[in-house]
């Protein structure tokens, strides 16, 4: 299994695709946090706040992560050394798990990085500090696990199909769908129980929970979950060659 992972991470930078990912997603968070005017600018903004990383991030990866993940079982397909991959003396699980571990390294990463603007912003403050740590610490929590959904979808999209850009494709819907998709649904369902609990069903509802610095054991419990569903539907997809 590590030997897999260890490959994963050796093949993202030892070609543009992992230096890539980097690089697209602090340049965006950058520009839009320094440099672009306007609300979501933090010097513009008047406050000390890490909001606009916050909000930004999801979008950013819902495209990035696929595009990272995309590669990972449809490449194998592709080039027929996926059925060599699975000769090895090692369980589909542990594959999975390993394309899986791999793709959601990338992403947290990613994320290093930007504490420089954590550093930065807590400095800015009047006076120096002035920041809502426990909101912060919560939000990059919540991206954490966010990553992970999506590198979890990125990798079951991926063993759908041998072509890369279907991959992509059904990972951003896929993505998107379990980040907005049951919110709105359940805006435009009407009143009663049923609402909260399709609305419960998506990311961005216990991405905005955890945001709020407030660990909830309910919001990691559907992050893993979530995670560990598509995680077994990948397994179940790689399975179904033999059927």
């Amino acid at each position: 299994m590590l030997t897999i992972y260890y490959r994963e991470i050796r093949g993202f930078f030892s070609s543009i695709t992992g230096l890539l990912v980097m690089v697209v997603f602090l340049l965006l968070t950058s520009l839009f946090m320094w440099v672009f005017g306007g609300q979501m600018n933090v010097l513009d903004n008047g406050y000390a706040s890490l909001d606009t990383l916050f909000s930004l991030a999801p979008w950013v990866f819902l495209f990035l992560v696929p595009a990272v993940s995309m590669r990972m079982f449809a490449e194998e397909k592709r080039s027929g050394t996926l059925d060599l991959l699975f000769t090895r003396p090692v369980r589909e699980i542990e594959i999975v798990a390993a394309k899986f571990a791999a793709a959601w390294t990338l992403v947290i990463l990613s994320l290093i990085p930007t504490l420089v603007f954590f550093y930065s912003i807590y400095r800015l403050g009047s006076p120096p500090g002035n920041l809502d740590i426990g909101g912060t610490w919560g939000s990059y929590i919540g991206l954490v696990f966010l990553g992970g959904i999506y590198s979890a979808i990125g990798i079951f999209s991926s063993s759908l199909t041998e072509n890369q850009i279907v991959a992509f494709i059904l990972a951003v819907l896929f993505s998107f769908l379990f980040y907005l998709g049951f919110g709105f649904i359940a805006s435009i369902a009407t009143s009663g129980n049923w609402v909260s609990a399709i609305e419960m069903l998506g990311i961005d509802y216990h991405y905005q929970s955890i945001s709020r610095g407030v660990i909830d054991s309910r919001d990691i419990v559907y992050f893993l979950s979530v995670i560990f569903l598509f995680l077994f539907l990948t397994k179940t997809s790689l399975q179904s060659r033999k059927w």
